[in-house]
């Protein structure tokens, strides 16, 4: 359990990716996006958790602002240390919630029976060397659509590799990966 609290204060918090940003635009690198994660643990509002329960449940609250617009995505995610590192499984949203709105503070208790495990995302394997955590997973949403998910965590950043593919064509995510480093409030 000890190496999932480590990972998970690595996760909790407010993070962007405007350092990032700043040296893209620095560089001519324009039409990358600007990116806040609110990352909040939630299992206080999980009930009827089960006594030797030993996960840890997060509201990954996700905002992405390109051209003046911004777009939320929103993801409820537990996770459980394996003999192998950290597992993530992602989770449907309680009924009622929509991924444009759903936010730790507007969680209502929900029961541990209402939770659902998402059937389409491969949970993500997250191992640790030299300091840092790092994993992700393939998961195939339809027969034609794909996302890959590459992750790597340490104290000073959080990077993410997101990309969506449709038969084979990218049609979201970045050839670099979004830096986030914790907000500064």
């Amino acid at each position: 359990m000890q190496k999932l609290t480590s990972f998970i204060s690595l996760l909790t918090g407010e993070f962007d990716n405007a350092k990032q940003l700043a040296e893209l635009e620095q560089q001519g690198i324009g039409n990358f996006p600007y990116a806040r994660h609110v990352n909040t643990v939630c299992n206080d509002k999980i009930l009827d958790l089960p006594s030797d329960f030993s996960g840890i449940f997060m509201v990954e609250e996700s905002y992405y602002t390109t051209n003046g617009s911004t777009h939320a995505s929103s993801h409820l995610f537990l996770f459980t240390q394996v003999d192998d590192g950290i597992e993530l499984a992602s989770y449907e949203l309680p009924e009622g919630y929509r991924k444009t709105d759903f936010t730790y503070q507007a969680l209502a208790p929900v029961s541990y029976s209402q939770v659902k495990k998402s059937e389409k995302f491969t949970p993500a394997l997250y191992t640790f060397s030299q300091g840092v955590w790092s994993g992700g997973s393939v998961s195939m949403f339809s027969p034609v659509l794909k996302f890959t998910l590459y992750e790597r965590f340490s104290a000073d950043c959080l990077e993410v590799s997101e990309t969506m593919e449709v038969n084979g064509k990218r049609t979201f995510g970045y050839d670099i990966p979004i830096i986030y480093r914790r907000s500064q409030k």
